[in-house]
């Protein structure tokens, strides 16, 4: 594991949030796990850490317990390449109790935020045409999932 990685803390779910994780965003795996030994404070034996890469980021999944949730001053930031992997993340993730947020947010069944963001958007923002960033912007404040191609209409001037 390198110098700088991100710990999310869980209450108990640590191995099978890295799992579900590992099997969603492409280019990823667990890297180990690390059980709880007799100094405590879990139950010997349990997971208490569990190493994992997203797409080469680092993280550490900790199961500290319940004192502890997610919020959404922290989130995993994903900017994909196509309408079709914004699809395929989007679905995955709010998945099984995962909660649709504005602008391309949401959280996963564990209570963790993403953004799921579009490379395109990202393009259309910078664009030295401000007036047309600027309609590619307010498209992007009326949606949940990002749809890329209702963005390009906006800042094509085309709705």
């Amino acid at each position: 594991m390198g110098k700088v990685s991100t710990c999310l803390w869980f209450d108990g779910q640590a191995e099978e949030a890295a799992r579900f994780y590992t099997s969603v965003v492409k280019n990823s795996r667990v890297t180990g796990v690390v059980p709880y030994g007799e100094a405590g404070p879990g139950e010997p034996g349990s997971v208490m850490i569990v190493m994992f890469e997203l797409d080469g980021q680092q993280f550490v999944g900790l199961n500290g317990g319940p004192q502890f949730t997610f919020d959404e001053a922290v989130s995993v930031h994903v900017t994909c390449d196509s309408q079709e992997e914004i699809d395929e993340l989007w679905t995955a993730l709010t998945a099984d109790g995962g909660e649709e947020g504005p602008c391309g947010w949401l959280k996963d069944k564990y209570g963790l935020s993403w953004q799921i963001d579009s490379r395109a958007l990202h393009e259309m923002i910078v664009s030295p045409d401000q007036e047309a960033a600027a309609r590619a912007t307010k498209a992007m404040f009326t949606m949940k999932k990002l749809d890329v191609q209702a963005l390009q209409d906006a800042f094509d001037g085309k709705s």
